[in-house]
């Protein structure tokens, strides 16, 4: 799968932040509601205790207060009944006594109820607070991280500033990265083009000497094929490093940047490839509105010009290829579209892989159009879309300008 892909997939759920205050309210919550439980079992068990104090056993109030006068014993005349009075009495506090128990809990209840919901409430908005403190530094790093992605620029850098806690500890290891990432890449990208240079100016020389014998008529007829087949290796390994050399440039980004109407472009293409359009029968049909753009015109140039060479090669005789330009709100896009054999939608993301052909390895070509097409596209903030043709080949859109990276097959 595609690391873009992945990249820009949407993601479901909460944030860290919604996730971070409910955490909060809900431990807060419960902890609240525990302690609540716990004050109303407390205060509960207290009054139980001190009874005593609101409801005495002793002789209720309304009986009369004994006197100091002698208590005249009496022979016993039965089993002693307390006065019918007294019993009432008690009953009544006894009744009193648990209304006044229920009123208190109901009420040290209701009150706690609603000072939790008040605190829970506050929780809530101080959690959402602080948290937004808290993660404000992280969303600096994820907005730097995605346009050093989009832009394709590794020679940025986050730079927190702030405290040097876990996030500033965070940003540093990124830039650090980048750093690394940034060195790599331009060590390949500076060996790719000496390399590719230095190479020319051998194969230059090497295929003037097979080409001027050949040309004048002084190889003998055994030797001609083996040289005739040795010049066609000589062209091949020059238009792989007019490739790589194209491909390095992509990479390295822009060094120059001017106003360039994709539409030229695509006519300037279409006269270089005019002789191989004819050889094989290909028909050409063109909507070129103005696509002005402001970027590196030889690059532009190159990516034109792969795209329409890998419609027409990779094409069967007497096929189609359609072009279109437009302008976009932020740039402007060009558009190819070719028959041919039919393609995997999932093999469409390896064609702008160096070196990969979808085809048979005898079409014309290093496997490095797409590439190219790619690298290009990403030096000029733009996106490149792809996907099969109903009919056999592909649809290629290049936007540039809109920023971002490579696509895939939007269906896949």
């Amino acid at each position: 799968m595609n690391p873009a892909s992945l990249m820009s997939r949407p993601r479901r759920g909460l944030t860290l932040r919604a996730r971070l205050t409910c955490t909060t309210v809900v431990t807060f919550a419960f902890l609240g509601g525990g302690l609540l439980l716990l004050n109303w079992l407390s205060v509960r068990q207290l009054i139980a205790i001190h009874r005593d104090l609101l409801t005495p056993d002793s002789v209720p109030s309304s009986a009369p207060r004994p006197t100091s006068a002698p208590v005249i014993p009496s022979a016993p005349t039965g089993p002693a009944h307390p006065p019918p009075g007294s019993v009432r009495s008690e009953a009544t506090s006894a009744h009193s006594f648990e209304d006044f128990k229920r009123s208190v809990l109901t009420g040290l209840f209701t009150h706690s109820l609603i000072l939790l919901a008040a605190f829970t409430a506050l929780a809530a908005l101080l959690a959402w607070w602080f948290s937004r403190r808290s993660l404000r530094r992280l969303g600096h790093v994820a907005e730097a991280a995605a346009r050093i992605n989009n832009g394709n620029h590794l020679g940025e850098r986050l730079a927190l500033t702030g405290p040097h806690d876990e996030v500033g500890r965070l940003g540093d290891t990124i830039d650090a990265m980048l750093e690394r990432l940034e060195q790599s890449f331009t060590a390949q990208r500076r060996f790719t083009a000496q390399a590719s240079h230095e190479l020319r100016t051998p194969l230059t020389i090497q295929r003037t000497a097979l080409e001027i014998p050949l040309s004048q008529g002084r190889v003998p007829a055994a030797l001609e094929p083996a040289l005739r087949a040795a010049l066609n290796a000589t062209t091949r390994s020059e238009n792989l490093l007019a490739s790589l050399l194209a491909l390095a440039r992509g990479e390295s980004g822009l060094t120059t940047a001017r106003p360039t109407d994709l539409a030229d472009t695509v006519r300037t293409a279409l006269a270089d490839l005019r002789t191989e359009i004819t050889e094989r029968d290909i028909h050409i049909r063109t909507r070129l509105n103005p696509a002005p753009v402001t970027g590196d015109p030889a690059l532009l140039a190159q990516l034109t010009l792969n795209l329409l060479a890998n419609a027409v090669r990779h094409n069967h005789p007497g096929g189609h290829v359609h072009l279109t330009t437009g302008e976009t709100q932020s740039g402007a896009w060009i558009e190819v579209t070719n028959t041919g054999t039919l393609i995997d939608p999932t093999q469409i993301p390896a064609l702008f892989e160096p070196f990969h052909r979808a085809t048979a390895p005898s079409i014309k070509g290093a496997g490095l159009g797409l590439a190219v097409v790619r690298a290009i596209t990403g030096a000029h903030h733009g996106d490149v879309h792809a996907h099969p043709n109903p009919e056999g080949g592909l649809i290629v859109r290049a936007e540039l300008g809109s920023g971002g990276g490579f696509r895939g097959c939007d269906g896949a």
